[in-house]
């Protein structure tokens, strides 16, 4: 399990929990925690969270500069994977930078993958005993309406044939997600600090799950002094 924020204060929380073997973050979320200098921030969660782990996004549009500013982000240390999108925002596909890239030995994340084609281009891009990450959104893919297990299971036949890849459940909705990621097989999966603090309901028993609703709806209706005349 991967913790996904960037709020230095529960990045520096999680690093001491032993079930988190990695970090994960981006651009969005560092701008909803208020952060400003990108390069500050990400030397500062590298060092914290050092030897676990910890994935930092480009940010250019132009291909080649995603490559350049990726070079740049890995070499800020040893445990960074340098999140590349898989496409930018025309829809070209970024996997000549992937394989230029994973040709250096620069550990990537590619991200925003959504399709069992995207997964196949990508691992097909990825050279052969660098370390990588494929990022499938598997809760995003679940917002349309779409199950997103066949694709997940999919996805994970493919990134097995590369031994050094790793198949990545990203935006999870919920903790069932957490058991669904693990009976696939995957290899990580992100968890948000919200999600985190529902780790101890797993396998909560359900009647007094229940129990514990019917309290808490009597007394928000005490709390409220609502009455029925």
């Amino acid at each position: 399990m991967f913790a996904d924020g960037a709020d230095l204060g529960d990045i520096k929380k999680f690093v001491q929990n032993p079930l988190v073997a990695g970090f994960t973050t981006n651009p969005t979320l560092m701008r909803k925690a208020g952060v400003e200098d990108y390069v500050g921030f990400c030397r500062q969660a590298a060092d914290i969270v050092n030897p676990k782990p910890i994935s930092f996004e480009v940010f250019s549009d132009d291909i080649q500069e995603m490559a350049d500013q990726a070079r740049v982000i890995s070499g800020w240390g040893d445990n960074i994977f340098v999140k590349i999108p898989v496409t930018n925002t025309k829809g070209v596909s970024t996997d000549e930078i992937i394989g230029q890239l994973s040709a250096e030995g620069i550990k990537l994340n590619v991200t925003a993958i959504m399709t069992v084609g995207q997964v196949q281009t990508v691992i097909s891009s990825m050279t052969p005993g660098v370390a990588n990450v494929v990022s499938v959104f598997a809760g995003r893919v679940a917002d349309t309406g779409v199950d997103p297990l066949p694709l997940m299971a999919a996805a994970k036949q493919i990134t097995k044939t590369n031994v050094n890849a790793q198949l990545l459940w990203a935006s999870p909705r919920e903790l069932l997600n957490l058991i669904q990621a693990e009976n696939l097989g995957c290899d990580i999966i992100t968890m948000t600090t919200e999600l985190w603090n529902k780790i101890p309901g797993l396998e909560k028993d359900l009647t007094e799950l229940s129990l514990q609703t019917v309290k808490m709806f009597y007394q928000d209706a005490v709390d409220s002094k609502y009455l029925i005349t």
